[in-house]
């Protein structure tokens, strides 16, 4: 049976590690290079020359960094990308689904597990017995396993709450960290007063609002698991439940206390307005470090929890976002194993792991020899054990759009919260009849 990473396990993750999606569509093909022998390409064959890997991805965040590792892994083995960028209001997983069925397959592509490994199986590679296997750190490749086989290499560990300003909450007179409602509505009207705007919000992006907002109605409940198998099943219900409500609660203080523009400011415009100064708080993870530094590299930044009660409350939400696999009827898969196998073992790879993407790295042999403001933040709420897990994955695949339009919906003034609620608990059991 499938588990969600345990908040403690999670934490030691993160420990270990800490020692020592704007709308974009782009095609980017490498360079002509120097082609020699792939050096770190343990238990695999030397990569071929005049080979062409096709990605799909859609971690927009790191397209650039991307089409530079593509580049520099062309130089040392002779095998070119071909990758296209699909994030933000795209749906990913929609489009990929629509790939396979017309016969433009990636030979590599992005899964957020399970829900979506479940549709996807059929096209992945078993990675069991890949040689980094083993490496990985425990319990984080569970969205991936099926019936004991791994499908796919975890890209990485990240987390999310609302990253604020700490200067702007300064400069307003808002000290300590909220842990209510009640206290963030509190800062919220301090910030105001201040002429400052308390949230960027991205809610053009459907995964800002299906993913990772509605997860906080999830993680936050007793049995966070048997009760999103319960509104899959049709048994358990959003409206009339105490969190879910409160949930819709902390939403009014997103759209109340938000700038204007919300339902139509993508993942890059909120982004660079929290970034800008524009907004004191943004719900987003520390995968925003590398679009924040571009701008300022000083911003003085730190996660807050997502409150749904006047009961304090102190987590950030944390798990794995998604993982590398490989369509097993690629002619060159033997060349993405190939690259997946130098991602985490060379020398060039980790240091775009940890150095160029930024991530918390998901395998014990990858150190993080330092970490940005936001990741730095989520270590210290880990060391405290002070994490909740993602449970949206746990949903039928595709439900996160229904979600979100039914948010939206909301936004917009279109439908009271008991109304968005019965149109998700709709949305969800309709998907899962499928």
């Amino acid at each position: 049976m499938k588990k969600i990473l345990s908040f403690a396990l999670i934490a030691a993750m993160l420990l270990t590690l800490s020692v020592g999606c704007g709308k974009t569509t782009d095609t980017t093909s490498t360079d002509a290079g120097t082609k020699t022998t792939a050096e770190n390409t343990t238990k695999q064959e030397p990569a071929k020359k005049d080979v062409t890997i096709k990605m799909y991805q859609l971690k927009v965040e790191i397209k650039d960094q991307l089409d530079k590792m593509a580049k520099d892994y062309e130089k040392e083995t002779g095998v070119k990308f071909e990758i296209e960028t699909a994030g933000g209001g795209v749906n990913y997983q929609a489009m990929l689904q629509t790939r396979f069925a017309s016969g433009e397959e990636p030979d590599i592509f992005n899964c957020n597990g399970y829900a979506d490994l479940d549709k996807l199986i059929d096209k992945c590679e078993d990675l069991t017995n890949e040689a980094w296997a083993k490496d990985l750190v425990a319990g984080v490749a569970e969205p991936m396993m099926k019936d004991g086989k791994l499908y796919g290499q975890p890209q990485c560990i990240e987390g999310y709450g609302f990253a604020y300003n700490k200067d702007l909450f300064a400069k307003a007179g808002v000290t300590g960290v909220p842990k209510t409602l009640a206290q963030l509505e509190d800062a919220c009207k301090k910030l105001q007063a201040a002429g400052i705007t308390p949230f960027s919000n991205g809610y053009k992006e459907f995964w800002v609002l299906g993913k990772h907002n509605i997860n906080a109605a999830l993680a936050n409940q007793a049995e966070p698991r048997k009760f999103v198998e319960g509104l899959n099943a049709g048994t358990e219900k959003l409206k009339g439940n105490a969190i879910a409500e409160g949930w819709v609660k902390l939403f009014d203080l997103t759209k109340k206390y938000g700038q204007k523009n919300m339902i139509t400011a993508d993942y890059n415009t909120s982004v660079n307005d929290f970034a800008t100064g524009k907004a004191a708080m943004i719900q987003q993870g520390n995968w925003i470090w590398g679009n924040i530094e571009k701008v300022n590299n000083k911003l003085n930044v730190g996660f807050l929890p997502m409150p749904v009660s006047d009961q304090e409350v102190e987590k950030v939400f944390v798990g794995m976002p998604q993982a590398w696999s490989i369509n097993k009827n690629s002619k060159v898969k033997d060349e993405a194993k190939a690259w997946l196998n130098w991602l985490v073992t060379s020398d060039t790879g980790k240091k775009y792991i940890t150095d160029e993407f930024q991530f918390i790295p998901a395998f014990t042999t990858i150190q993080s020899t330092k970490l940005n403001p936001l990741s730095a933040s989520l270590s210290e709420y880990a060391k405290d054990s002070k994490t909740l897990g993602w449970f949206f994955d746990l949903l039928p695949s595709g439900t996160d759009v229904d979600i979100a339009a039914a948010m939206q919906a909301y936004l917009a003034d279109k439908a009271n919260g008991e109304q968005m609620l019965e149109q998700i608990e709709k949305a969800i059991t309709a998907k899962a009849k499928k």
